[in-house]
């Protein structure tokens, strides 16, 4: 095998520098005012980028906020497995990991449910219902990763980080006042807080503010619906490869979804430093900012503002019916 020049090296990557660039310092900027304004860094990420469409068809950018926005954002989902150890699901008991693993499959399937309802095709009702049923953001640009694309399948990408990011941010204030009015324990409220709120941050967030106790419980629930992305990813792609459709070609198990497995399973023996894995969760979430950024470069505010009400109903809905259901739980002993 013959090794690249640097001249072939210079010729395949620096062409990608701009739009890695442009969509670095978006995120940056992000970051910036998220850390100053205890703000969701992905909406903020979207936002800006978006304001920087325009940039978006120059060839000088196109081919760097593609990489980055499908091989970083694949990279940056294989080092989430660093934040993730069997011993943490373990610890929460057969009847919570069942309640967590039954809340996935009905939300995912409430989903559909919704998209026949609204009248959305599938990819969106699997987009959206697996994002809320799992961890947010992060999910809904896995599953983007591994469905057959269409011509609407970044806008409603998009549609669905924005939706899942909003709903999670209201989530984290209102939420705890719930909890706490139905005279919940901090085992129940904990689990309640990490069963439902979509994004990691805005868990923490939630559970931290109602109690340490309460905050320790949600942190490693919301983990084990996490871990659980990597199961829902190889069924999605074995479920597609299983069905003959016109827009499907050959699917296969992509290499980020082996790599995040692999990553979880060498954390859960110990075998990662603490240090590396430190480092592998912060460049995660810098390489997930990094490709929400380019993809928010990549988005026209007129396509998004075209999707119509139907769109806001079934996230809202399926967001709805994972609070009911998670409480329902609760309250019949099931969990928490």
């Amino acid at each position: 095998m013959q090794t690249p020049t640097p001249a072939a090296l210079k010729d395949r990557y620096w062409p990608l520098f701009p739009g890695v660039l442009l969509a670095l310092v978006v995120a940056a900027a992000a970051r910036f005012v998220a850390d100053h304004y205890a703000a969701p860094v992905m909406l903020f990420a979207l936002l800006i980028g978006m304001a920087f469409n325009f940039l978006a068809v120059d060839p000088r950018f196109k081919p760097g906020l593609e990489f980055s926005s499908k091989s970083l954002l694949r990279f940056g989902i294989v080092l989430l497995g660093a934040r993730i150890t069997t011993g943490d699901i373990a610890s929460l008991g057969v009847s919570t990991f069942a309640t967590v693993i039954g809340l996935i499959a009905l939300t995912i399937a409430t989903g559909f449910v919704c998209g026949r309802i609204f009248d959305k095709q599938w990819r969106f009702s699997l987009l959206t219902g697996g994002s809320v049923a799992i961890c947010g953001a992060s999910a809904a640009l896995a599953i983007a990763s591994v469905i057959p694309h269409n011509d609407k399948t970044e806008r409603n990408l998009l549609f669905t980080v924005v939706s899942v990011t909003t709903l999670s941010t209201i989530a984290m204030i209102l939420y705890p006042i719930l909890f706490t009015v139905l005279g919940l324990s901090s085992s129940q409220s904990g689990f309640l807080v990490g069963a439902t709120i979509h994004d990691v941050a805005q868990v923490v967030g939630a559970g931290y503010s109602i109690s340490t106790d309460v905050g320790d419980v949600a942190t490693i629930i919301k983990l084990l619906r996490v871990a659980m992305l990597p199961v829902v990813l190889i069924i999605i792609v074995l479920a597609l490869a299983g069905q003959k459709r016109s827009d499907t070609k050959s699917v296969r198990l992509p290499s980020f979804v082996i790599g995040f497995a692999v990553l979880t399973a060498i954390n859960s023996l110990g075998w990662l430093p603490a240090s590396v894995a430190g480092v592998a969760v912060d460049l995660s979430g810098w390489l997930l900012v990094i490709a929400i950024s380019a993809l928010g470069v990549r988005t026209n505010m007129k396509d998004m503002l075209q999707l119509g009400w139907r769109h806001v109903a079934m996230v809202v809905t399926e967001t709805l019916v994972l609070l009911i259901l998670a409480i329902t739980a609760v309250e019949i002993g099931l969990a928490g």
